[in-house]
């Protein structure tokens, strides 16, 4: 029984494939190929002469049959035209076929454009929300952008140069004007972050004619401060009060810091001074 490898290819750097997946490429007895043209050149690059066959997302269901009867004569390796196969490019169906086959199926990390960029855009990378290619239409972008609004992770997106400046305008409008990030031709001669608020990066591609596929880092929602009980908030006020005689300027700092109004803030302060509680 073959074993079906996910093989993360290249983004720009050849140097940048693994050892492993260039032993598992020569070893399989089959490539399943995004574009088996695309992908000789980076066999052809490497000496490696494994037959390979097109797997891609117009006949991927169509292809799924002859990928499972190669499994059962040994390994395939499954490659997109560049970075992780199925991460946005074809892959899923085949490797839920293959699992409820029986197959193993293993991946061969490597080579990842959303990770890439995430790494290198200088946010938050503990939490983020990966979402693929923005709809191409404004109406469409702004919903599923309305949806991830209110969210606290870094969102990341895909993004074809000629649809960018648009897809800048609908990130701004809907998620407010936050620290972003734009990357190009990542790992490649003219790699290339831009970063800054979304309308720094829009003046920027305004001035500037965006080439090659773009990956889009935004900063998530920030996160609104937990509420203090009446009992935190007046213990904060007595310290500050003991501090700072003259109280001075206690209801915007408690308000801050307590997530609580200006006006209750400030009615709780009045009682509190007039020894009402």
């Amino acid at each position: 029984m073959g074993t079906l490898f996910l093989v993360a290819t290249p983004i720009g750097n050849l140097e940048d494939i693994s050892m492993r997946a260039l032993r598992i490429l020569r070893e399989a007895q089959l490539i399943a190929a995004e574009d088996t043209r695309q992908t000789q050149k980076l066999l052809n690059h490497f000496e490696i002469k494994t037959r390979s066959i097109s797997y891609h997302e117009h006949n991927k269901i169509g292809r799924i049959a002859d990928v499972l009867d190669a499994l059962s004569h040994g390994d395939v390796a499954l490659v997109s035209d560049a970075g992780t196969p199925g991460l946005n490019d074809p892959g899923y169906e085949l490797v839920v076929a293959a699992v409820k086959a029986g197959y193993p199926v293993s991946p061969v990390p490597g080579p990842a454009a959303p990770i890439a960029a995430l790494t290198g855009s200088g946010l938050a990378t503990d939490a983020f929300l990966y979402l693929g290619y923005l709809p191409r239409r404004s109406g469409d972008r702004r919903k599923l952008l309305a949806g991830v609004a209110h969210l606290p992770y870094t969102l990341v997106f895909l993004e074809t140069p000629h649809r960018l400046l648009d897809a800048l305008e609908d990130l701004c409008a809907v998620l407010g004007d936050r620290e972003a990030a734009a990357a190009r031709e990542l790992t490649k001669v003219h790699e290339e972050f831009v970063r800054g608020r979304l309308t720094e990066i829009t003046n920027h591609f305004t001035r500037n004619d965006p080439r090659g596929e773009f990956t889009l880092v935004v900063s998530g929602a920030a996160l609104a401060p937990l509420e203090w009980n009446e009992n935190e908030l007046l213990d904060w006020l007595r310290n500050k009060m003991a501090e700072q005689p003259t109280g001075g300027d206690l209801v915007d700092e408690a308000a801050a810091q307590s997530g609580w109004r200006k006006n209750k803030v400030y009615k709780l302060l009045v009682q509190l001074k007039q020894g009402k509680i």
